[in-house]
């Protein structure tokens, strides 16, 4: 299985917060899958840590990088194609994280690990 996480399915999995659902928790965790972690997530967490907004990611802000490598998971990176169909998303939904997230799972056809609902309207197969 080929799963994208959303921003917080990979700061609750680094911090195991029990926020994470059990099945969330085993689909990362099972030996075939493939799990990913996108670059507009590490831009995420390093923004809003900057700006104050996430001050409990000062344990991972400096080596996201080696963070991601030592959880056995791959980094997506952004291409244009990505950045193209996130830009040409319909609805109102503004977070340019999340439709980064949309369009990067529909692209690659993933599974997106994440609470939120909202990413559903959009065609994205959810796990949580």
């Amino acid at each position: 299985m080929r799963l994208l996480l959303d921003t917080h399915a990979f700061l609750w999995w680094v911090a195991g917060d029990a926020r994470m659902t059990r099945k969330a928790r085993a689909a990362i965790g099972a030996a075939d899958s493939d799990v990913y972690v996108s670059a507009a997530s590490a831009w995420e967490i390093t923004t809003k840590f900057r700006i104050g907004k996430l001050p409990g990611a000062s344990a991972i802000v400096d080596d996201l990088v080696g963070v991601v490598a030592s959880q056995s998971f791959l980094a997506l990176p952004i291409t244009l194609g990505h950045a193209q169909a996130a830009g040409l998303l319909a609805g109102d939904h503004r977070d340019p994280f999340d439709r980064m997230l949309i369009a990067q799972a529909n692209a690659e056809q993933m599974m997106l690990v994440s609470s939120e609902r909202i990413f559903e309207s959009y065609g994205v197969r959810r796990l949580w």
